[in-house]
């Protein structure tokens, strides 16, 4: 999701959903918690990580949705007048193919299912279905609310939209079948944005946080942080919209790829997990 845009558009994203510097990632509950509730905040496991490797990534991409699929990267990349779909070569970061969305769209998450490519947009209420031979559009289906990240559970698509709920659609229609709401504990986890479907569970880059949520598809209970706090203070930006946004993961080869906003790197990562005792892997 942006962070800041052109001056006429900073006072629209200072209303909840922003991306501001200044955002609260969970929101303190309304009620003074009780014993029980607050111990379950403290044993959140928080993960860490080793880079495996890194590859070169287009600083010019403000990257807002990727994935994985036929060995390259495709990224959704944002920015009135200049939002794009494109793959992306892993190995040199090359633009392969690249499509570009009208100056009025502002491209966010991206998913493929079932052979289609699925682009959210960010206010424009439009998820642009296309042919991922051609990038060619096939289709465009509508949805309330903001467009922030999309990915999948093997059956439907998951759209998050910058509050800490998560729609589980319908790959044809975008019907909403189920919603949950993403919690930390009691409290409600809010700027969840980028979305990666990972081993059963759903991984979440939330704004503006600089770590990864993972998320239990069935209720939205949070089974951990992936904390990459070290790895964003080795990205050499000075942009302040540059934050760490992008995953994409190989199911094939078990890997896992993060990016950020004009970052000049992909970093694929190794999960190093906590020794909190954790739910077991959710059922599909």
């Amino acid at each position: 999701m942006r962070m800041l845009l052109a001056s006429a558009l900073v006072v629209g994203c200072m209303s909840f959903p922003t991306q501001s510097a200044s955002s609260t990632v969970s929101a303190p509950p309304t009620t003074r918690p009780d014993s029980a509730s607050t111990a379950a905040r403290q044993v959140t496991p928080v993960d860490t990580y080793e880079v495996v490797h890194t590859w070169p990534h287009d600083r010019k991409a403000f990257t807002e949705g990727l994935l994985f699929h036929d060995g390259d990267l495709w990224e959704s990349s944002g920015q009135y007048g200049e939002s794009t779909l494109r793959r992306v070569d892993l190995q040199t970061g090359r633009v392969l193919k690249e499509r570009f969305l009208g100056r009025e769209y502002f491209a966010e998450g991206v998913a493929l299912l079932r052979g289609k490519l699925y682009q959210l947009t960010w206010q424009e209420h439009q998820c642009f279905v296309y042919d991922p031979t051609n990038l060619s559009v096939e289709s465009a289906l509508s949805y309330e609310g903001e467009g922030w990240g999309l990915t999948h559970n093997g059956t439907n698509l998951i759209r998050s939209d910058g509050t800490n709920k998560l729609r589980f659609l319908d790959p044809r229609t975008f019907e909403v079948k189920r919603t949950i709401s993403v919690l930390d504990g009691d409290r409600p986890v809010l700027g969840v944005n980028e979305l990666e479907y990972v081993r059963g569970e759903i991984y979440a880059n939330v704004l503006p946080d600089r770590r990864i949520a993972r998320i239990d598809p069935r209720d939205g209970a949070l089974l951990g942080w992936i904390d990459l706090t070290d790895l964003v203070a080795t990205v050499k930006v000075s942009d302040e919209d540059a934050v760490l946004n992008g995953m994409a993961y190989d199911e094939a080869g078990d890997r896992l790829f993060v990016t950020g906003k004009r970052w000049p790197t992909v970093f694929e990562i190794r999960i190093r997990e906590s020794s909190e005792p954790r739910s077991p892997d959710p059922l599909r």
